[in-house]
């Protein structure tokens, strides 16, 4: 059975933001979601991963905290889909989605990608490669956060 170490499925995250990008930081985590049983009863538990399995439910999850002392306008922050990962078409509301790379984004209910046999069809969530948001604005001090589910493939 194949095995994925997660360090293999950390994925960058990216940041543009105007106009003040350094004082926006970013950090991302990313949780194995574990269905597990306590006193006959199932509950879902977040862990930090130590390696996953095909199947495994993954929570990626960007926190962003403005340390400056102006609000940042307009903070876009991608996060690109790991190979080794579908997305489930869970995500923060505002995210829009890229199937080609990163190079576009649109909400996801307008993408399109080629099949197999060369006729456009409407994506499905493990055609998106990149998830994006853009945070019209950060106050000074302000944080938050933003995340998407993917299981692996």
């Amino acid at each position: 059975m194949n095995k994925y170490v997660v360090m293999l499925l950390a994925a960058p995250v990216m940041l543009a933001a105007s106009p003040a990008p350094q004082s926006v930081q970013l950090s991302s985590t990313v949780m194995a979601e574990k269905t597990v049983s306590v006193g006959g009863r199932e509950q879902v538990e977040l862990k930090t991963p130590g390696s996953v399995l095909p199947g495994d439910r993954l929570i990626f999850q960007t926190n962003y905290r403005n340390g400056g002392g102006q609000p940042a306008m307009q903070v876009v922050v991608t996060n690109p889909v790991p190979a080794a990962v579908a997305w489930t078409g869970e995500a923060t509301p505002g995210a829009v989605e890229s199937v080609d790379g990163g190079k576009t984004y649109a909400p996801f209910v307008q993408l399109k990608v080629k099949g197999a046999d060369g006729a456009l069809r409407p994506a499905q969530p493990a055609d998106v490669t990149h998830i994006r948001w853009t945070l019209a604005s950060i106050a000074p001090g302000a944080s938050g956060l933003v995340k998407y589910r993917g299981m692996v493939r």
